[in-house]
């Protein structure tokens, strides 16, 4: 993938700040240059799709069979 900068934020940029972009976990100006950069990218768009659509299934499908304290683990365990 070539690293592109789009709307004043580069492609690593966006995905270094993608999983708390989906969690509504960023600044309101940080979330305007991701979706500035989204809609500019199509390399960007395209994976940040597939991204988005993976967690909300992994969330759907495991949220149920995990009790708070183990979502709370697992959700500890793989943050940067």
């Amino acid at each position: 993938m070539q690293e592109r900068e789009v709307a004043g934020i580069t492609c690593g940029g966006v995905l270094a700040e993608l999983a708390d972009y989906l969690d509504d976990a960023v600044e309101p100006a940080v979330r305007a240059r991701i979706e500035a950069h989204l809609r500019g990218c199509d390399q960007c768009e395209r994976f940040g799709g597939a991204y988005a659509g993976t967690v909300k299934a992994l969330r759907a499908r495991l949220a149920p069979a995990l009790d708070e304290a183990r979502l709370a683990r697992l959700l500890e365990a793989t943050e940067d």
